[in-house]
């Protein structure tokens, strides 16, 4: 059910295929007023091809087209317009919602073939910080939205699991830490201690060198340092999982950089034995074109960030078969994966043509990136919290008598958080604010689930069946959530093309406001002749609301 197709079909015999079929799709807009049609066909760049002006164009491409569904098709200054029968189409476009219900929108592009998504990541042994929420919601979203357009996505969270800051770590707590402290509150106790680490070693150089010294022996296999390593990895995924619960998101694979310590290896012999290793200044490197140097091993003979990913890119390769493979990872990394593709393309992997670097914008905190080393960081943990408090001081001021107050709470304080940071452009950045997160009106997240549980409210109360028979009588009203509901599919489509789930934020935004302005001018329950009609629209709305939230990572309460 695709009119915009419909009219690229009408267009291709009208002009004797003489224009490729994709190609006339592309061409075909939406007017940017409602007088001037549903559809429009510009005809200014066919004056070369068929040497005689837009307008006469128009007009022979006008008296060609017909189809049950266009009401009316008329040549204006140069365009093709077309005018939909809106009786016909929103009783056609009504009955595609509901008989594909919660697998409407669905799109074969992946053809069940795998994509791995790397997001969310934190650092082991520090908190998950609204640094950290970005990546997460946008990789949980893709992957939503990959498995609705029928690729299998494998999750992986790639934790930071390795480095000198546990180095840093082991030399903090061994001189200032208190186990008591750490096992009652791991993550706080051990940012504590992180900072106080960097505080100290400002007046005291030695203590970088302890702490190299500590990461070297937890290289070298030290059982004091593994056992420490181990500890705080530990307590570090038990609290990180309880905000991954909250939020409803999960993982089919924990591997961080420390799982490819044994794989890094290899990947410098195949380096090597391809010729690629040069050396420079003591370090080891594989040259680029267009590229700084990509730095493989460092003088020392330690290896770095691009032989772990390597390392993980072939293991990944080997193990699940992507076809395509993003790293949901900040925008300041984007020099490290042109080099990280190039180096794969020139071992000859020709399967890094399916990676991409999904880059997004820094969480601000009043205009300055949020720091770890300097204790400046706000807890996802707590903003998910209060968020959750707040709605439920607001359900039980508003809704005192509704059942499972907390499970809705939990829904729309996460949601709102959610919400906030999709339904901006992921190459923005935000600034962090409390206040705006958790507002209930507006572009926010509480304002579409409000949207969805006054659909399920009316469906309720006018006893809607699904199993009566539909109406073809619908409401002139309505034509703007008929087109609404239309262009969902492609708006998913275009959601995993171009990897942004702020075009289904927008989308439910839009879908809820034209529902409610119906809703403002409608009395939807009164004349039973119509009440069937009318209660189908609001069915279709509140599954594509679902769905669309459900998209982002975000639940649909039947009740607020």
């Amino acid at each position: 059910m695709n009119f915009k197709n419909d009219f690229a079909d009408g267009l291709y015999e009208a002009l004797n295929g003489q224009l490729d079929k994709s190609r006339l799709v592309l061409m075909v807009e939406k007017p940017k007023f409602e007088y001037m049609g549903d559809l429009a066909f510009p005809c200014f760049e066919l004056a070369k091809l068929f040497r005689k002006s837009p307008h006469s164009i128009a007009i022979e491409i006008a008296d060609k087209i017909q189809s049950p569904v266009f009401e009316k098709i008329e040549a204006v200054s140069g365009y093709v317009n077309v005018f939909l029968d809106k009786k016909k189409v929103s009783s056609e476009v009504i009955k595609h919602v509901l008989s594909l219900k919660e697998n409407y929108g669905a799109i074969n592009l992946g053809n069940d073939q795998v994509i791995t998504i790397d997001f969310s990541s934190p650092n082991i042994a520090k908190p998950f910080s609204m640094g950290h929420l970005r990546s997460t919601v946008i990789g949980n979203a893709l992957a939503l939205i990959a498995e609705k357009c029928s690729y299998r996505p494998v999750r992986i969270n790639h934790l930071g699991d390795w480095g000198t800051q546990f180095g840093k770590l082991i030399v903090a707590y061994k001189k200032w830490g208190d186990e008591g402290k750490v096992i009652q509150h791991p993550i706080k106790e051990l940012l504590v201690l992180y900072v106080k680490f960097h505080e100290e070693a400002e007046k005291d150089i030695c203590l970088d060198d302890e702490a190299r010294g500590w990461f070297k022996k937890l290289e070298d296999g030290d059982k004091e340092a593994h056992s420490l390593w181990e500890w705080f990895r530990e307590e570090s995924l038990k609290e990180f999982s309880k905000i991954y619960e909250l939020m409803g998101i999960n993982f089919d694979s924990y591997h961080g950089e420390a799982f490819y310590n044994d794989k890094m290896e290899r990947v410098v012999e195949l380096l090597k034995e391809m010729n690629l290793l040069e050396e420079s200044e003591g370090a080891q490197v594989v040259p680029l074109e267009e590229l700084p140097p990509c730095l493989i091993k460092k003088r020392d003979g330690t290896t770095l960030y691009a032989t772990r990913d390597l390392a993980a890119a072939i293991y990944r390769q080997e193990t699940y078969h992507f076809v395509k493979s993003l790293y949901v990872v900040g925008n300041e990394q984007t020099l490290h994966f042109k080099q990280l593709f190039a180096v794969l393309d020139k071992m000859g992997c020709q399967w890094q043509e399916g990676m991409t670097h999904v880059p997004f914008g820094m969480m601000l905190k009043d205009g300055k990136k949020m720091s770890t080393r300097k204790g400046k960081v706000v807890l996802l943990e707590e903003v998910l919290k209060d968020a959750i408090a707040l709605a439920l001081k607001d359900i039980k001021q508003k809704n005192p008598n509704l059942v499972s107050k907390e499970e809705v709470a939990r829904q729309v304080g996460t949601g709102a958080v959610i919400f906030h940071d999709l339904k901006n452009y992921r190459l923005n950045d935000i600034e962090f604010s409390l206040e705006d997160m958790l507002r209930f009106e507006g572009e926010t997240g509480p304002y579409v689930q409000y949207t969805h549980a006054r659909t399920s409210s009316l469906l309720r109360k006018g006893q809607f069946k699904e199993t009566m028979e539909l109406s073809s009588s619908f409401d002139i009203e309505a034509w703007p959530i008929i087109t609404s509901l239309m262009a969902f599919p492609e708006v998913i489509k275009r959601a995993m093309e171009e990897y942004d789930p702020s075009q289904i934020a927008k989308y439910v935004i839009e879908l809820s406001r034209a529902f409610n302005k119906y809703y403002g001018s409608v009395r939807i329950l009164d004349d039973e002749d119509d009440k069937q009609a009318r209660l189908s629209i609001v069915y279709a709305v509140k599954i594509v609301l679902k769905e669309g939230l459900r998209l982002l990572g975000i639940g649909a309460p039947e009740e607020m």
